[in-house]
C-alpha cells in the first residue's frame, strides 16, 4: 500500500473512528430507555437472516464495476494494526468507502493515464509479485526444523569462552591516569572519580563498561584485563583512546546461546540463503540477454523520455 493511500485510508478510518462512539451510544440507547414499549414488540419477530458470502460477493457496484467482498477483506489485511482494532462495523464502512473513492477516483482517470503512470503501474505490479515470490521461498526455508538443524550446526563445537564485567576511567595524559590511580588506592570511590575525570561516555554510569570478551575491546586494555585479578585496580594502560585506569570487577565463562535467542539471527541466515539460491535457480533456468551497449547510463535522469 503506498503512502497516499495508508494517509487517505487513516483519514476515512479515523472519521469514522470519531463516529464509532456516537453510533455505540446510539445502539446502547434502545436498551437503556427500555420500557412498556417493549411489550407491544411482536413475539414472532426474528433477526434478520444472515447471508452467505464468499470472496466474489459483490457489495457494491460503481458504474458497472463490482466491489467484491474479497476486496474488502484483502484491503484490511493491508492497514496498520490499530486500525484492525477498530468495531467491525465501523471498518466495514470505512474500507466499503475507501474501495468505492477510489473506484470513483479511477475512473476518473480513464484514457488519462501518462507513459510515466503506465510503467510506474507496472513497476509495482512487478515488485509486489516479486515480493510473493520471495516470501514463500522465505517461509519453504524458515522452518522449526531447519532451524534446529542450523543452531546445531552453529553449535556443534561450541567452546565456553571468558567473558568480563570491567570499569575503567579515560583521560588524556599518563600523569593524570597515575594521580587517579593513587586517589583509588587511597581509598577515594572509582564510580565519584570515574564520573568526575573521564572522558569518554561511560563516565555517566561511574565508567562501568558492562559484561565484554576480550576481543570486543582494543588489545592493549583486553590483555591489561584478562591479566589482572578480580577487584583489582590496572594501570595506566595506553590505547589510541588515551590513558585508561581499570578496575576489573568480575568474570565467568559464556553461555551458549539458546535456540529461542538465536532464532530471529537464524531465521534471516536461513531466508537469506533461500532467497539466493531461489534466483540462482530461476537465472539458471531462464533466457536472459541484456542490450545495453551504448546506453550512457545517465540517461536515467532524462526525464523528458517519458513524456
Amino acid at each position: 500500500m503506498s503512502k497516499q493511500a495508508r494517509m487517505w485510508l487513516s483519514a476515512t478510518l479515523a472519521a469514522a473512528l470519531a463516529a464509532g462512539p456516537a453510533l455505540a451510544e446510539t445502539a446502547a440507547k434502545p436498551a437503556a430507555t427500555a420500557d412498556t414499549s417493549a411489550s407491544d414488540t411482536k413475539a414472532d419477530s426474528k433477526p434478520a437472516e444472515t447471508r452467505k458470502v464468499a470472496a466474489d460477493t459483490v457489495v457494491a457496484s460503481v458504474n458497472g464495476t463490482d466491489i467484491t467482498l474479497g476486496d474488502m477483506i484483502a484491503l484490511r489485511s493491508q492497514l496498520p494494526a490499530q486500525y484492525q482494532q477498530l468495531p467491525d462495523e465501523v471498518l466495514f464502512k470505512g474500507i466499503l468507502d475507501q474501495l468505492v473513492q477510489q473506484t470513483l477516483l479511477q475512473q476518473s482517470m480513464k484514457g488519462k493515464l501518462t507513459k510515466r503512470d503506465k510503467l510506474a503501474l507496472a513497476n509495482s505490479e512487478r515488485a509486489f509479485v516479486a515480493s510473493l515470490a520471495l516470501r514463500q521461498a522465505e517461509k519453504a526455508a524458515v522452518t522449526p526444523e531447519a532451524l534446529k538443524a542450523a543452531y546445531d550446526a552453529k553449535y556443534a563445537h561450541f567452546t565456553p569462552a571468558t567473558e568480563y564485567h570491567a570499569a575503567h576511567i579515560l583521560v588524556k595524559s599518563e600523569k593524570l591516569a597515575k594521580e587517579i590511580k593513587a586517589k583509588l588506592e587511597k581509598g577515594a570511590d572509582f564510580a565519584t572519580l570515574a564520573k568526575k575525570y573521564s572522558t569518554d561516555g561511560s563516565a555517566q554510569n561511574g565508567g562501568d563498561l558492562g559484561w565484554f570478551q576480550p576481543d570486543q575491546m582494543v588489545k592493549p586494555f583486553a590483555e591489561a584485563v584478562e591479566k589482572a585479578k578480580v577487584g583489582t585496580i590496572v594501570g595506566p594502560v595506553k590505547t589510541q583512546f588515551g590513558w585508561h585506569v581499570i578496575k576489573v570487577e568480575g568474570s565467568r565463562p559464556t553461555k551458549k546461546p539458546t535456540l529461542a535467542q538465536e532464532t530471529p539471527e537464524l531465521s534471516q541466515e536461513l531466508a537469506k540463503k533461500a532467497v539466493t539460491e531461489r534466483l540462482a535457480k530461476l537465472k539458471d533456468g531462464a533466457k536472459v540477454t541484456e542490450d545495453i551497449k551504448g546506453i550512457d547510463p545517465s540517461v536515467l535522469k532524462n526525464q523528458t523520455l517519458l513524456q
